[in-house]
């Protein structure tokens, strides 16, 4: 699947209404980041009326690393980066960024399915992930941010990059003298963080998204969208759908396994 603004638009339509929503046209008028407790101007895009030509251009550059053979984490970097700084739409970029950067990686054969998550490990420490990402002291796209120099963020990015590859590593070591072969099918669609969280069921009935977060070590935010996916994947089942008191239960072939993990 090549890259193309059609995909990019669908990808925020995903992240910000879900599955079935249609591709996500870019924004038509100016957008402002601020700072959340004092209201200053952290950062102030480019008008909308370039962004149309600066996505073009961004997508057209892909397609040139691609040529060129740049490695493909420096690429992820470099869009990832970009997309942020374009920021095509009102809500939503740096999800779809940190989307985007993983489509590439995963296109470019460093998926790992499934021990890679971009959104975990920024939420992990999203203030390093935001301080990465300001790399220029301006705050205005015309003054600077858009031909700054790069290599904060990119021995950020790749720095992380790194160490998601040595968990992955350490987890195959340690995997390697189990016999995981005998493991039932529905046990082994489970991803790393999944099969963290069917542990939690050892000890209660129902979980809730400050239990995942916890074990995982993320957000609540990203645990509740973790949770959303793996209730749409059927191994999780909502058990209390009020939004304060939301609880979540094991379907009934998962349940089959506790006591055997």
């Amino acid at each position: 699947m090549p890259l193309t603004e059609e995909r990019i638009k669908k990808l925020h339509a995903l992240i910000e209404k879900g599955p079935r929503a249609r591709p996500t046209p870019y924004r038509t008028g100016q957008n402002v980041i601020r700072d959340s407790s004092s209201g200053a101007i952290v950062y102030m895009p480019p008008e909308a009326k370039d962004v149309p030509s600066l996505m073009l251009a961004l997508v057209e550059w892909y397609k040139i690393t691609e040529y060129d053979e740049i490695p493909v984490p420096l690429t992820a970097a470099l869009v990832h980066y970009q997309f942020v700084t374009i920021h095509p739409y009102y809500d939503g970029n740096g999800r779809t960024a940190r989307l985007l950067a993983t489509f590439i990686l995963h296109r470019g054969g460093y998926g790992l399915n499934g021990f890679f998550s971009l959104e975990e490990y920024h939420d992990r420490n999203i203030s390093d992930y935001y301080n990465a990402l300001s790399v220029h002291p301006h705050h205005n796209y015309y003054e600077g941010r858009s031909n700054t120099d790069l290599t904060p963020w990119v021995e950020y990015f790749i720095e992380l990059l790194s160490s998601v590859f040595n968990v992955a590593r350490e987890e195959a070591v340690s995997n390697s003298d189990k016999d995981l072969s005998q493991e039932p099918a529905a046990l082994r669609r489970l991803d790393p963080r999944a099969r963290r969280v069917l542990g939690l069921f050892l000890k209660k009935e129902r979980i809730i998204s400050a239990d995942v977060a916890g074990i995982l070590g993320i957000s609540k935010r990203m645990a509740r969208v973790l949770l959303k996916r793996w209730t749409e994947d059927g191994w999780l089942k909502v058990a209390d759908p009020s939004r304060k008191g939301r609880s979540y239960i094991l379907s009934a072939i998962y349940r089959q396994f506790i006591g055997n993990i």
